[in-house]
């Protein structure tokens, strides 16, 4: 549990960070308010990767398994 928390919480920071920059900076440009957005941009989404991160993680790890499976297993044939 403790491993699963620790990877949501770095890797919605490291997504959410580089995210808001990304769209930021589309939206504004390299304005005089850009660090100013983008800062208030990545609190705003933090939270929310953070807890889509941990819900959704198992899922889609389950789901690349599969994938996988499935691809490993045509390659077989």
């Amino acid at each position: 549990m403790k491993q699963r928390l620790l990877f949501s919480a770095l890797m919605s920071f490291v997504l959410s960070f580089l995210m808001s920059c990304w769209v930021t900076w589309i939206n504004l440009g390299l304005s005089a308010m850009f660090i100013e957005r983008w800062l208030n941009a990545f609190i705003l989404a933090w939270p929310a990767a953070a807890a889509v991160s941990f819900l959704f993680g198992p899922i889609v790890q389950q789901l690349t398994l599969r994938i996988l499976l499935m691809r490993r297993s045509e390659f077989q044939r």
